[in-house]
């Protein structure tokens, strides 16, 4: 049985919102309240309604119904840009990086700084990557080497240590260690926690139980569009939330009934 995550204010909370495409129910009723210095793990497997969730969370499209709240008040974004002011940022999956530019062109991209005469002040940005990138423990040997040749752990490490610096409170990422192994995943989850202790409110996408546990504060559990189960940390072990988001019940009846019902 999940124990539902109490209601508390946060910096963003979603109530009852839902999301139709004509007859077709993307996401329906769904509640979620996400608070500063918390990493709250959305789980689901494909067509659970995550990317849905991320779409309307990051402005990118609007809901059918419910409310969307920023630090307590509704807001109906328009863009992208319009939540990013509001300092909610998206890392997707497949980043938007230059591969051949240098890591720390890649982290002021698009926000460069100007001197006189519009030329860039190189220095100044390269120090400051330097200085994010170590207060977020990314350890990287030279930010002029071509961020392609990072790991794919160190990219997402990267992109989180830049959203932060560029004033994102609320940090979305969708799936950041899906295509990645055991060791970089665990790169990736100890620079979540450095997001989460630097007081962002984290909001981790994720199909992989194993990952969000050690990582998260509340849990999310997704499928066919609502919510299945919440939980808050220590209120649920890893084979429950496992067992959740594989449809818990469900699966024990599918298996029941492929195995011509031996117990």
């Amino acid at each position: 049985m999940s124990e539902a995550v109490e209601a508390a204010p946060g910096v963003v909370e979603l109530r009852e919102v839902s999301k139709r495409y004509g007859a077709v129910d993307a996401l329906r009723d769904v509640s979620l309240t996400v608070g500063a210095g918390e990493v709250t793990c959305v789980l689901g497997d494909n067509g659970a309604g995550k990317s849905t969730l991320i779409k309307i969370l990051s402005g990118r499209i609007t809901p059918s119904s419910g409310e969307y709240l920023v630090d307590g008040s509704p807001v109906a974004f328009a863009s992208p840009r319009q939540a990013l002011d509001a300092g909610i940022a998206a890392v997707y999956q497949d980043l938007a990086v230059v591969p051949l530019m240098s890591v720390w062109r890649n982290f002021f991209l698009g926000n460069e700084l100007a001197g006189a005469f519009g030329r860039m002040r190189a220095e100044e940005m390269r120090q400051i990557t330097r200085t994010e990138l170590a207060g977020m423990g990314i350890d990287l040997a030279d930010v002029e080497q071509p961020i392609g040749e990072l790991s794919g752990g160190q990219r997402q490490s990267v992109a989180i240590a830049r959203a932060v610096h560029f004033g994102a409170r609320v940090l979305i990422l969708d799936e950041p260690t899906a295509a990645l192994g055991v060791k970089q995943a665990g790169v990736v989850l100890k620079h979540i926690a450095a997001a989460r202790e630097r007081g962002s409110a984290v909001i981790f996408i994720t199909h992989n139980p194993h990952h969000a546990f050690p990582i998260g504060d509340r849990f999310v559990v997704l499928q066919r569009g609502s919510v299945l189960a919440s939980y808050t940390r220590g209120a649920v072990s890893l084979d429950e939330l496992t067992r959740a988001m594989s449809g818990g019940a469900e699966m024990e009846a599918l298996a029941h009934e492929l195995g011509g019902g031996r117990g």
